[in-house]
């Protein structure tokens, strides 16, 4: 009966059709695990300033970003994501998750996380863990003066802003509050990289602290001297930025 067969060939390859599609759906992340391109977007942090001033009651700038206050927000993801947190098959999507700002009573800080995961994941000898907590480690440095000075400038910026307020002509209530919820949000999010930083260090010492422990290798000693640099750098950070009302954060992990 040819024409029985006929559509019982077709709905045979509709599995195929699906798994083709789902092994090219795969690729969509881009080699070797990168965001794919179409992903990004020039505001895809913008979210950071929302969830900052949205954890404290300050309703959001309507304004757009500045080219400062993009960079500050993307060079800000890195250090407010937790360090090693992303393995590569999330990666593709993980600079879409937002994360809670440390405002909000229900984040709790778990100083053990990142060691956990670095000890319980398989390596083949000790000496790949050390170099993976070095390696964050020497990221965070390396992040460091970028966000620093990108903060600098718009925390600088923000003052002149602030400062031309009262000679603004016709100026609208809508128009101020706008700008000073702007001014907010760039300063609760250099206070989040803060607060963050100082956690990362709690963390990765606690880390170090176990695998000296578990796994003794000489190389501790580096690992040791790197957290003691980015511990020094964060200690006395290039810029404070002001607490918004009132609401000061502690910053030590």
């Amino acid at each position: 009966m040819p024409g029985a067969q006929y559509p019982i060939r077709h709905l045979l390859l509709v599995p195929l059709l699906i798994s083709i599609g789902l092994a090219l759906s795969a690729c969509s992340g881009g080699d070797f695990y990168r965001t794919r391109a179409d992903f990004r977007n020039d505001d895809m942090h913008k979210w950071i300033g929302r969830e900052a001033t949205a954890s404290v009651g300050v309703l959001p700038s309507q304004y757009q970003l500045t080219d400062n206050e993009r960079q500050l927000r993307d060079l800000a993801y890195p250090l407010i994501e937790p360090p090693h947190s992303r393995p590569a098959w999330k990666s593709v999507f993980g600079d879409f998750q937002p994360i809670a700002s440390p405002w909000r009573q229900t984040v709790v800080f778990d100083r053990t996380a990142y060691g956990r995961a670095l000890i319980d994941e398989p390596h083949r000898s000790q000496m790949s863990r050390y170099q993976q907590l070095i390696e964050d480690v020497r990221d965070d440095i390396t992040r460091f003066e970028p966000f620093f000075g990108s903060a600098i400038r718009v925390i600088e910026l923000d003052k002149k802003r602030n400062a031309s307020l009262a000679y603004v002509s016709d100026l609208s209530p809508r128009e101020r509050a706008d700008a000073v919820a702007r001014m907010q949000e760039n300063s609760l999010i250099v206070q989040w990289v803060q607060q963050c930083l100082e956690q990362r260090i709690s963390s990765y010492r606690w880390a170090l602290e176990r695998l000296v422990i578990q796994a003794p290798d000489n190389i501790a000693a580096d690992a040791d001297r790197l957290i003691g640099e980015l511990a020094a750098q964060t200690a006395n950070p290039p810029v404070a930025a002001q607490p918004v009302i009132g609401r000061a954060l502690s910053v030590r992990g």
